[in-house]
């Protein structure tokens, strides 16, 4: 099974990542291989047929090529709740959540989380495309780039003055000394619901899933188990990281997963669904509501609670 991913070097997609490293999926019968292609890459590469499935960092992604979620469906969360922070450089005189010290600074996100930032920003009373620069970084959507360790690289050279991007990122800037968090909406700092808006998951295309549904069911109860396991032992984070991440990241991502346990939960509600519509209608991706059975894999729903 040929999965892509959006970022490898990320807490937000790590139960993935911990059921290749840990056994779950071979412990299930099923072969899988994780490709990282950045940006809108690898919903790109789900809609062309080059992977059976996509770990997404934002589901929400896969309406650019999945319009009206005809042709694909979630079959799993990875972790709940919007999953990006925005870390500013650390010398920064503005207390945190304070969304209107951020006017006039040079800020970035990757594609696909910019929808969601934008949308914060609004909450919080800037205008995104006049009260902020908000910028691209050359070379963050090559294929083989994690965007929120990038991004930390150009904090620490003076190239932006801030960045949103998953706790990786934040990690790596925070424990730098050249960043900290301005805000963690899945943990209060949340304008506008920002927390609601998407999620990380699991998708993939209704051909697929009618080609191979068992491949499918045994990739999401291998999820299933390492997110279990991730819950009941985050220490496990290390062993994961060191198969999966450089060196300096694997230092890191055991206090990420520790503190973001709880978000490990591979339900995705009716409410969830209904929610994340609303997002893509306010962003554009969407003009009407789209029924929950159309957006998740109704079979999947059992596995979810199989552990």
């Amino acid at each position: 099974m040929r999965i892509a991913a959006v970022d490898l070097v990320s807490n937000t997609c790590f139960p993935a990542l911990a059921a290749d490293a840990l056994g779950f999926f071979e412990r299930e019968g099923v072969a899988v291989e994780i490709e990282l292609v950045a940006a809108m890459g690898a919903t790109r590469a789900l809609r062309d047929g080059s992977v059976d499935a996509m770990i997404a960092g934002s589901v929400h992604d896969l309406l650019t090529e999945f319009p009206r979620w005809r042709g694909a469906k979630l079959c799993v969360a990875l972790s709940q709740g919007t999953p990006w922070l925005l870390t500013v450089r650390a010398g920064l005189a503005a207390a945190r959540g304070d969304i209107g010290a951020l006017h006039g600074l040079r800020l970035t996100a990757a594609e696909g989380p910019d929808l969601a930032f934008r949308q914060v920003l609004r909450a919080g009373g800037l205008d995104p495309d006049r009260d902020v620069e908000i910028v691209a970084l050359p070379g963050s959507g090559e294929r083989h780039v994690s965007f929120g360790v990038f991004a930390a690289d150009a904090l620490r050279d003076g190239k932006i003055d801030g960045f949103w991007a998953n706790a990786m990122g934040a990690e790596t800037a925070v424990r730098a000394g050249i960043g900290k968090i301005h805000l963690d909406v899945r943990r209060g700092d949340d304008p506008g619901g920002t927390r609601f808006f998407t999620f990380a998951g699991l998708a993939t295309t209704d051909d697929f899933l009618a080609r191979e549904p068992g491949a499918v069911d045994a990739a999401v109860r291998a999820i299933v188990a390492a997110q279990a396991a991730l819950r009941a032992d985050p220490a496990l984070a290390r062993e994961v990281g060191g198969r999966k991440f450089p060196p300096e990241a694997a230092a890191l991502i055991a206090d990420i997963v520790a503190r973001d346990a709880a978000f490990y939960d591979p339900a995705i509600t009716e409410d969830r669904v209904a929610r994340l519509n609303d997002f893509a209608r306010t962003v554009g991706h969407l003009d009407a509501a789209v029924p929950y059975e159309q957006v998740v894999a109704l079979r999947c729903r059992p596995l979810w609670t199989a552990i």
